[in-house]
């Protein structure tokens, strides 16, 4: 005989993925049109469209290494939390193991609500002059080379074919801390704003 306390656990369940697709249904699909003009090396292929803007704030992260006999700052991956125009939190971004390559390591987006998640590859970048403030990283267009979706099929970033790095402030390398045998190893966190710019098929 099931009792009404056997049943319990599974209403739980469907209580918990209930909630979880409300929120995936919900995703911030804010300011997809139109996109702000971009210099002609990072425009993104035909047949895709912009499907969610978010503003970054963050960290890019080096580490002082031996380099070609000498020492060198060496870029190891980013850090931030993304946000909508009403500062909601979307997403976050870092520094992952790809699973559609092997686990090699990519730029990865995570989505803060289903979980879905985006691996790129930067295919272009640009510090035109007309776009890009001088003291700041560059511009980039990224192509989605890995793709899974969260907890639930039809994730917010699952379908991301491209991203662009826009806007752009901070972030660049350091220009000292890193010239003598003690500072191997030592890690400057350099901070930074950027709009990423989503698109799909």
């Amino acid at each position: 005989m099931i009792t009404s306390h056997s049943r319990r656990p599974r209403q739980v369940v469907l209580t918990v993925a209930a909630a979880i697709a409300m929120l995936t249904t919900v995703v911030p699909q804010a300011h997809a049109q139109p996109v702000q003009p971009v210099p002609a090396t990072l425009e993104v292929p035909q047949g895709h469209m912009p499907f969610l803007v978010a503003h970054a704030y963050g960290t890019q992260n080096y580490i002082c290494s031996l380099v070609r006999g000498g020492f060198e700052w060496t870029f190891f991956g980013p850090q931030a939390t993304l946000f909508d125009d009403g500062g909601q939190q979307i997403a976050t971004h870092f520094l992952s193991p790809n699973p559609d390559e092997n686990g090699k390591a990519r730029a990865t987006w995570q989505h803060s609500l289903d979980s879905s998640a985006a691996w790129a590859a930067a295919v272009a970048s640009s510090s035109d002059s007309a776009f890009v403030d001088p003291n700041a990283i560059p511009w980039l267009l990224l192509r989605v080379v890995g793709a899974e979706d969260g907890p639930i099929p039809g994730g917010a970033f699952s379908s991301a074919t491209f991203l662009q790095r826009v806007n752009t402030m901070g972030g660049p390398t350091p220009e000292s801390g890193c010239n003598r045998a003690l500072d191997i190893g030592v890690k400057a966190l350099v901070p930074y704003t950027a709009d990423y710019v989503f698109y799909k098929k």
